[in-house]
């Protein structure tokens, strides 16, 4: 009689499916950033850094196009969005491009003081400049 010796598992082929799938799902995955959806040039200033929270409104505005939330969307579109905030406090944080025409940011404060969203923030550039 032969003795038979204990089988192991070969964990070669496991060890590579894992490796494979790790690569995969990190080559793939689209790494968030900050929900923004335009590439803006913003203007330079000397103002204090804020916080950013999670809970609250981001609005990006160039010459061609309109952001809420990092989703391009109308001028229609960004009022019923602001129609549907219901805390009123919530920080609205607005991303403005230097080129834009002033007309364009007036339609936007309008909105928001329209539905009473007036904890407003305008987001610039640290000025690297100290006078």
């Amino acid at each position: 009689m032969k003795r038979r010796e204990p089988l192991g598992l070969d964990l070669t082929p496991i060890i590579d499916v894992v490796f494979i799938l790790l690569l995969f799902f990190m080559v793939t995955s689209v790494f968030k950033k900050d929900e923004l959806a335009l590439i803006l040039d913003l203007p330079n200033a000397n103002a204090k850094e804020m916080k950013v929270d999670e809970e609250q409104v981001f609005i990006e505005l160039n010459k061609n196009k309109l952001a809420i939330k990092g989703i391009e969307v109308s001028f229609e579109s960004l009022e019923d969005n602001l129609k549907a905030i219901e805390n009123k406090q919530k920080a609205v944080i607005v991303r403005i491009d230097k080129k834009v025409e002033y007309e364009r940011v007036i339609k936007v404060l309008d909105l928001l003081q329209k539905y009473d969203l007036t904890n407003l923030a305008l987001i610039t550039n640290q000025d690297k400049e100290k006078k």
